[in-house]
């Protein structure tokens, strides 16, 4: 790996929209990847459930070194593993497991585990993350956030799931320091069709929704 290891939160902030990439090859997520760092997006995750994921991390980490690249949906030490080793950035998980948040922790890697309750959002932030996951956030909504955020207004909270164009400022003005967009950002249609000119323009739009949150 010729490309730094470090996760750069520079970066994020600059654009602070995990895109979620799930079930694609590994040439459509190349083409993605081009269309993100085109509309000046930096962190892209791809999920361990996806085909070929070491493969497909791997390039990206060799071929789009601008990019935060992680590793999504890391439920054991085995996946974390799999997902370090083909280069991943940062891990990204739908629960709280301890073994893998002390892990990442132990190993300086950015971690994002998933919570729902204020008691598991507290866990895992004591447990060391470098953000907290909100998932499903499609039923809480931004007032979630900002409800929790009143007593636990040290914690880094990241709303992932119910989050699209539509709500992604709201997310922001309740307090969260990013938002985790799978479907709502990867326009199924359009990469279906492989207009990722287009996708491209979508993704520089929803940007532009969160444009007083950037630093």
């Amino acid at each position: 790996m010729t490309t730094s290891s470090t996760f750069s939160w520079e970066a994020y902030y600059k654009a602070p929209i995990v895109g979620i990439i799930r079930g694609e090859t590994l040439e459509t997520v190349r083409e993605i990847a081009k269309a993100y760092i085109e509309a000046e997006l930096f962190t892209i995750e791809i999920t361990m459930n996806t085909a070929g994921v070491a493969e497909i991390i791997a390039m990206l980490r060799t071929e789009f070194p601008s990019l935060n690249v992680g590793a999504g949906t890391v439920c054991t030490l085995e996946d974390y593993s799999v997902a370090v080793s083909a280069g991943a950035q940062f891990i990204v998980t739908p629960i709280i497991d301890e073994l893998v948040i002390k892990k990442a922790v132990a190993d300086a890697i950015p971690i994002f585990p998933g919570a729902y309750t204020p008691t598991e959002i507290y866990k895992a932030w004591s447990l060391g993350a470098s953000a907290v996951k909100i998932f499903p956030a499609t039923q809480l909504g931004p007032t979630y956030i900002k409800d929790v955020l009143a007593p636990l207004n040290t914690i880094k909270l990241l709303p992932t799931g119910g989050v699209n164009k539509e709500s992604i400022k709201t997310f922001f003005s309740a307090g969260a320091i990013g938002a985790g967009m799978g479907s709502s950002l990867l326009n199924k249609q359009l990469i279906k069709d492989k207009n990722f000119k287009e996708l491209t323009t979508y993704f520089k739009s929803i940007k532009s929704e969160i444009v007083d949150f950037i630093t």
